[in-house]
Protein backbone atom coordinates (compact mmCIF):
# COMPACT_ATOMS: atom_id res chain seq x y z
CA UNK A 1 0.00 0.00 0.00
CA UNK A 2 1.24 3.49 -0.91
CA UNK A 3 0.35 6.98 0.26
CA UNK A 4 -2.24 8.62 -2.00
CA UNK A 5 -3.46 12.23 -2.09
CA UNK A 6 -6.68 11.03 -0.45
CA UNK A 7 -4.66 10.19 2.69
CA UNK A 8 -4.35 13.95 3.29
CA UNK A 9 -7.90 14.94 2.42
CA UNK A 10 -9.58 14.84 5.83
CA UNK A 11 -11.86 11.89 5.04
CA UNK A 12 -11.94 8.15 5.72
CA UNK A 13 -8.56 7.43 4.16
CA UNK A 14 -6.84 10.09 6.26
CA UNK A 15 -8.52 8.84 9.45
CA UNK A 16 -7.42 5.30 8.61
CA UNK A 17 -3.80 6.41 8.10
CA UNK A 18 -3.78 8.35 11.39
CA UNK A 19 -5.53 5.74 13.53
CA UNK A 20 -4.14 2.54 12.06
CA UNK A 21 -0.56 3.60 11.33
CA UNK A 22 0.58 6.84 12.99
CA UNK A 23 -1.30 6.52 16.30
CA UNK A 24 -0.21 2.89 16.69
CA UNK A 25 3.45 3.79 16.33
CA UNK A 26 3.29 6.80 18.68
CA UNK A 27 0.70 5.25 21.00
CA UNK A 28 0.15 7.13 24.27
CA UNK A 29 -2.77 8.30 26.38
CA UNK A 30 -2.47 11.96 25.31
CA UNK A 31 -2.35 11.30 21.57
CA UNK A 32 -5.23 8.81 21.72
CA UNK A 33 -7.64 11.56 22.85
CA UNK A 34 -7.62 12.82 19.22
CA UNK A 35 -8.10 16.47 20.14
CA UNK A 36 -7.02 19.40 17.95
CA UNK A 37 -4.34 20.19 20.54
CA UNK A 38 -2.67 18.05 23.17
CA UNK A 39 -3.66 18.87 26.75
CA UNK A 40 -0.51 18.82 28.88
CA UNK A 41 0.06 18.95 32.62
CA UNK A 42 3.29 20.82 33.28
CA UNK A 43 3.41 23.30 36.18
CA UNK A 44 -0.10 24.26 35.09
CA UNK A 45 -2.47 22.98 32.42
CA UNK A 46 -1.65 24.08 28.89
CA UNK A 47 -2.25 23.05 25.28
CA UNK A 48 0.25 22.34 22.50
CA UNK A 49 -0.47 22.04 18.78
CA UNK A 50 1.42 21.85 15.49
CA UNK A 51 0.36 22.08 11.85
CA UNK A 52 1.92 22.35 8.40
CA UNK A 53 0.57 24.48 5.56
CA UNK A 54 0.99 23.73 1.86
CA UNK A 55 -1.88 25.64 0.25
CA UNK A 56 -1.84 26.41 -3.46
CA UNK A 57 -2.16 29.12 -4.62
CA UNK A 58 -0.27 30.81 -1.81
CA UNK A 59 -2.30 34.02 -2.30
CA UNK A 60 -6.10 33.89 -2.58
CA UNK A 61 -9.14 36.10 -2.04
CA UNK A 62 -9.28 36.62 1.72
CA UNK A 63 -5.78 35.64 2.70
CA UNK A 64 -2.53 33.86 1.99
CA UNK A 65 -0.48 30.98 3.32
CA UNK A 66 0.90 33.16 6.14
CA UNK A 67 -2.56 34.08 7.40
CA UNK A 68 -3.64 30.43 7.29
CA UNK A 69 -0.51 29.35 9.17
CA UNK A 70 -1.21 31.74 12.04
CA UNK A 71 -4.97 31.16 12.16
CA UNK A 72 -4.66 27.39 11.83
CA UNK A 73 -2.58 26.88 14.96
CA UNK A 74 -4.27 29.63 17.00
CA UNK A 75 -7.64 28.09 16.10
CA UNK A 76 -6.56 24.55 16.98
CA UNK A 77 -5.60 25.81 20.44
CA UNK A 78 -8.87 27.72 20.78
CA UNK A 79 -10.83 24.55 19.95
CA UNK A 80 -9.65 22.92 23.19
CA UNK A 81 -10.39 26.02 25.28
CA UNK A 82 -6.87 27.47 25.16
CA UNK A 83 -5.65 30.99 24.42
CA UNK A 84 -2.55 30.93 22.24
CA UNK A 85 0.51 32.56 23.81
CA UNK A 86 3.55 31.52 21.75
CA UNK A 87 4.10 30.24 18.21
CA UNK A 88 7.03 28.82 16.33
CA UNK A 89 7.35 29.40 12.58
CA UNK A 90 9.38 27.13 10.30
CA UNK A 91 9.74 27.86 6.59
CA UNK A 92 10.65 25.63 3.65
CA UNK A 93 11.22 28.02 0.75
CA UNK A 94 11.71 27.13 -2.88
CA UNK A 95 14.56 28.81 -4.70
CA UNK A 96 13.13 31.62 -6.82
CA UNK A 97 10.42 32.89 -4.46
CA UNK A 98 10.28 36.67 -4.59
CA UNK A 99 11.46 38.36 -1.38
CA UNK A 100 8.49 40.74 -1.61
CA UNK A 101 6.13 37.73 -1.62
CA UNK A 102 7.88 36.31 1.43
CA UNK A 103 7.55 39.66 3.22
CA UNK A 104 3.83 39.79 2.40
CA UNK A 105 3.29 36.26 3.71
CA UNK A 106 5.20 36.84 6.95
CA UNK A 107 3.48 40.19 7.49
CA UNK A 108 0.09 38.46 7.25
CA UNK A 109 1.19 35.89 9.81
CA UNK A 110 2.59 38.57 12.12
CA UNK A 111 -0.57 40.71 11.95
CA UNK A 112 -2.80 37.83 13.06
CA UNK A 113 -0.44 37.08 15.94
CA UNK A 114 -0.25 40.74 16.99
CA UNK A 115 -4.04 41.10 17.01
CA UNK A 116 -4.37 38.04 19.27
CA UNK A 117 -1.47 38.91 21.59
CA UNK A 118 0.62 35.96 20.38
CA UNK A 119 4.42 36.06 20.03
CA UNK A 120 6.43 34.15 17.42
CA UNK A 121 9.38 33.07 19.55
CA UNK A 122 11.36 30.52 17.52
CA UNK A 123 11.56 28.93 14.11
CA UNK A 124 13.68 27.55 11.30
CA UNK A 125 14.32 28.35 7.63
CA UNK A 126 15.34 25.98 4.85
CA UNK A 127 15.72 26.74 1.13
CA UNK A 128 15.35 23.92 -1.39
CA UNK A 129 16.15 23.82 -5.13
CA UNK A 130 13.60 24.80 -7.75
CA UNK A 131 10.98 22.10 -8.27
CA UNK A 132 11.47 20.55 -4.80
CA UNK A 133 8.74 22.61 -3.12
CA UNK A 134 5.75 24.64 -4.29
CA UNK A 135 7.08 28.17 -3.55
CA UNK A 136 6.77 27.93 0.25
CA UNK A 137 5.63 25.51 2.95
CA UNK A 138 5.12 26.67 6.54
CA UNK A 139 4.94 24.82 9.84
CA UNK A 140 3.65 26.54 12.97
CA UNK A 141 3.49 25.10 16.47
CA UNK A 142 1.75 26.80 19.35
CA UNK A 143 1.47 26.75 23.12
CA UNK A 144 -1.66 28.07 24.78
CA UNK A 145 -3.02 28.66 28.26
CA UNK A 146 -6.13 26.63 29.11
CA UNK A 147 -8.96 29.04 29.93
CA UNK A 148 -11.79 26.49 29.85
CA UNK A 149 -11.28 22.90 31.03
CA UNK A 150 -12.48 19.65 29.46
CA UNK A 151 -13.37 20.95 26.01
CA UNK A 152 -12.70 17.56 24.47
CA UNK A 153 -14.20 14.81 22.35
CA UNK A 154 -14.84 12.70 25.44
CA UNK A 155 -17.14 15.44 26.82
CA UNK A 156 -19.75 14.92 24.07
CA UNK A 157 -23.06 13.59 25.38
CA UNK A 158 -26.69 13.01 24.34
CA UNK A 159 -29.08 15.98 24.25
CA UNK A 160 -26.24 18.44 23.60
CA UNK A 161 -27.01 21.03 20.94
CA UNK A 162 -24.77 21.38 17.88
CA UNK A 163 -24.01 24.93 16.71
CA UNK A 164 -22.17 26.26 13.66
CA UNK A 165 -20.37 29.61 13.77
CA UNK A 166 -21.05 30.65 10.17
CA UNK A 167 -21.77 29.53 6.62
CA UNK A 168 -19.70 26.69 5.22
CA UNK A 169 -17.43 25.88 2.29
CA UNK A 170 -16.06 29.35 1.60
CA UNK A 171 -12.36 28.54 1.84
CA UNK A 172 -12.60 25.38 -0.23
CA UNK A 173 -14.72 27.22 -2.77
CA UNK A 174 -12.23 30.09 -3.07
CA UNK A 175 -9.28 27.73 -3.54
CA UNK A 176 -11.19 25.74 -6.13
CA UNK A 177 -12.25 28.89 -8.00
CA UNK A 178 -8.77 30.42 -7.94
CA UNK A 179 -6.90 27.49 -9.43
CA UNK A 180 -5.81 28.17 -12.96
CA UNK A 181 -7.10 24.93 -14.41
CA UNK A 182 -10.72 25.90 -13.61
CA UNK A 183 -10.40 29.44 -14.98
CA UNK A 184 -13.14 30.76 -12.71
CA UNK A 185 -13.59 34.29 -11.45
CA UNK A 186 -15.67 34.86 -8.35
CA UNK A 187 -16.17 37.48 -5.65
CA UNK A 188 -16.24 34.67 -3.08
CA UNK A 189 -13.93 35.37 -0.14
CA UNK A 190 -12.29 32.81 2.14
CA UNK A 191 -13.54 32.68 5.72
CA UNK A 192 -9.92 32.44 6.93
CA UNK A 193 -9.70 34.18 10.32
CA UNK A 194 -8.70 33.69 13.93
CA UNK A 195 -11.37 32.23 16.20
CA UNK A 196 -9.63 33.38 19.36
CA UNK A 197 -11.95 36.35 20.04
CA UNK A 198 -15.23 34.47 19.65
CA UNK A 199 -14.07 31.62 21.89
CA UNK A 200 -12.88 34.07 24.55
CA UNK A 201 -16.27 35.81 24.40
CA UNK A 202 -18.12 32.50 24.87
CA UNK A 203 -16.02 31.65 27.92
CA UNK A 204 -16.26 35.19 29.32
CA UNK A 205 -20.05 34.89 29.26
CA UNK A 206 -20.07 31.62 31.16
CA UNK A 207 -20.55 29.26 28.22
CA UNK A 208 -18.91 25.88 28.85
CA UNK A 209 -18.46 24.20 25.45
CA UNK A 210 -18.46 20.43 25.59
CA UNK A 211 -16.45 20.13 22.38
CA UNK A 212 -15.32 22.40 19.53
CA UNK A 213 -13.75 21.75 16.14
CA UNK A 214 -12.79 24.05 13.28
CA UNK A 215 -14.19 22.51 10.11
CA UNK A 216 -11.04 22.50 7.98
CA UNK A 217 -10.14 19.53 5.74
CA UNK A 218 -13.22 17.41 5.13
CA UNK A 219 -15.45 20.27 6.29
CA UNK A 220 -18.56 19.93 8.41
CA UNK A 221 -19.06 16.31 7.38
CA UNK A 222 -15.64 15.26 8.66
CA UNK A 223 -16.17 16.97 12.04
CA UNK A 224 -19.61 15.47 12.69
CA UNK A 225 -18.55 11.99 11.65
CA UNK A 226 -15.44 12.18 13.83
CA UNK A 227 -17.60 13.17 16.79
CA UNK A 228 -20.12 10.43 16.08
CA UNK A 229 -17.51 7.71 15.72
CA UNK A 230 -15.40 8.73 18.71
CA UNK A 231 -18.35 8.91 21.10
CA UNK A 232 -20.44 6.13 19.52
CA UNK A 233 -23.19 8.73 19.17
CA UNK A 234 -25.93 9.54 16.67
CA UNK A 235 -26.08 13.17 15.58
CA UNK A 236 -29.09 14.74 13.88
CA UNK A 237 -28.63 17.94 11.85
CA UNK A 238 -31.13 19.96 9.82
CA UNK A 239 -30.15 20.87 6.28
CA UNK A 240 -32.16 24.11 6.22
CA UNK A 241 -30.24 25.37 9.27
CA UNK A 242 -26.82 24.97 7.60
CA UNK A 243 -25.97 28.15 5.70
CA UNK A 244 -24.27 27.81 2.30
CA UNK A 245 -23.64 30.88 0.14
CA UNK A 246 -24.99 31.04 -3.39
CA UNK A 247 -21.42 31.15 -4.73
CA UNK A 248 -20.40 27.98 -2.91
CA UNK A 249 -23.61 26.24 -4.00
CA UNK A 250 -22.90 27.19 -7.62
CA UNK A 251 -19.30 25.97 -7.50
CA UNK A 252 -20.39 22.67 -5.94
CA UNK A 253 -23.07 22.13 -8.57
CA UNK A 254 -20.61 22.93 -11.36
CA UNK A 255 -17.87 20.59 -10.21
CA UNK A 256 -19.82 17.94 -8.32
CA UNK A 257 -18.58 18.75 -4.81
CA UNK A 258 -20.57 18.36 -1.61
CA UNK A 259 -20.64 21.69 0.32
CA UNK A 260 -20.58 19.81 3.64
CA UNK A 261 -17.17 18.41 2.68
CA UNK A 262 -15.54 21.67 1.55
CA UNK A 263 -12.90 23.15 3.84
CA UNK A 264 -13.31 26.18 6.08
CA UNK A 265 -10.56 28.19 7.78
CA UNK A 266 -12.57 30.37 10.15
CA UNK A 267 -15.76 28.44 10.86
CA UNK A 268 -16.18 26.02 13.74
CA UNK A 269 -18.65 23.52 15.14
CA UNK A 270 -19.42 23.40 18.85
CA UNK A 271 -21.52 21.26 21.12
CA UNK A 272 -23.05 22.87 24.20
CA UNK A 273 -25.60 21.88 26.80
CA UNK A 274 -29.25 22.58 26.06
CA UNK A 275 -29.21 25.33 28.69
CA UNK A 276 -26.20 27.11 27.17
CA UNK A 277 -27.38 26.93 23.55
CA UNK A 278 -29.48 30.17 23.35
CA UNK A 279 -26.76 32.41 24.81
CA UNK A 280 -24.02 30.66 22.83
CA UNK A 281 -25.93 31.24 19.60
CA UNK A 282 -26.52 34.91 20.48
CA UNK A 283 -22.77 35.40 20.99
CA UNK A 284 -21.88 33.58 17.79
CA UNK A 285 -24.28 35.80 15.83
CA UNK A 286 -22.51 38.90 17.16
CA UNK A 287 -19.46 37.70 15.21
CA UNK A 288 -21.27 36.20 12.20
CA UNK A 289 -24.97 36.52 11.35
CA UNK A 290 -24.81 33.19 9.53
CA UNK A 291 -24.25 31.32 12.82
CA UNK A 292 -26.98 28.80 13.60
CA UNK A 293 -28.05 25.92 15.80
CA UNK A 294 -27.96 23.04 13.33
CA UNK A 295 -28.89 19.97 15.36
CA UNK A 296 -28.42 17.84 18.43
CA UNK A 297 -26.81 14.67 19.74
CA UNK A 298 -29.35 11.86 20.09
CA UNK A 299 -29.76 9.21 22.77
CA UNK A 300 -29.18 6.37 20.28
CA UNK A 301 -25.66 5.00 19.87
CA UNK A 302 -25.08 3.83 16.30
CA UNK A 303 -22.23 6.18 15.29
CA UNK A 304 -24.30 7.80 12.54
CA UNK A 305 -24.75 11.36 11.34
CA UNK A 306 -28.30 11.92 10.09
CA UNK A 307 -29.31 14.94 8.02
CA UNK A 308 -32.95 15.97 7.63
CA UNK A 309 -34.14 18.20 4.79
CA UNK A 310 -37.00 20.70 4.76
CA UNK A 311 -39.46 17.93 3.77
CA UNK A 312 -38.52 15.82 6.83
CA UNK A 313 -36.76 13.27 4.63
CA UNK A 314 -33.63 11.87 6.26
CA UNK A 315 -30.38 10.40 4.98
CA UNK A 316 -26.98 9.58 6.42
CA UNK A 317 -24.31 12.25 6.07
CA UNK A 318 -21.37 10.06 5.14
CA UNK A 319 -17.76 10.91 5.99
CA UNK A 320 -15.71 12.27 3.08
CA UNK A 321 -14.14 9.59 0.90
CA UNK A 322 -11.58 9.53 -1.87
CA UNK A 323 -9.45 12.38 -3.13
CA UNK A 324 -11.04 15.61 -1.97
CA UNK A 325 -9.78 19.00 -3.10
CA UNK A 326 -6.05 18.75 -2.29
CA UNK A 327 -3.64 21.40 -1.00
CA UNK A 328 -6.28 23.64 0.57
CA UNK A 329 -4.42 24.57 3.75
Amino acid sequence: MKIMLSHGGGGEEMNSLINETIFKIFDNEILSQSNDSAILNLNSKCAFSTDSFVVTPIFFNGGDIGKIAACGTINDLAMVGAKAKYLSCSLIIEEGLEIDELKQILTSLAEICKNDGVKVVCGDTKVVPRGKCDKIFINTSGIGEIICDNVELKSLRPKAKVLLSGDIGRHGGVILASREEFELSSALKSDCKSLNSVVLELVKNGIKPLCMRDATRGGLSAVLNEWSKFGNLDILVFEEKIKVSDEVTGICELFGFEPYELANEGTFVLAVSEEDAPLALKILKEFDQNASEIGEILDSKNSRVIIENAYKSRRFLEPPKGELLPRIC
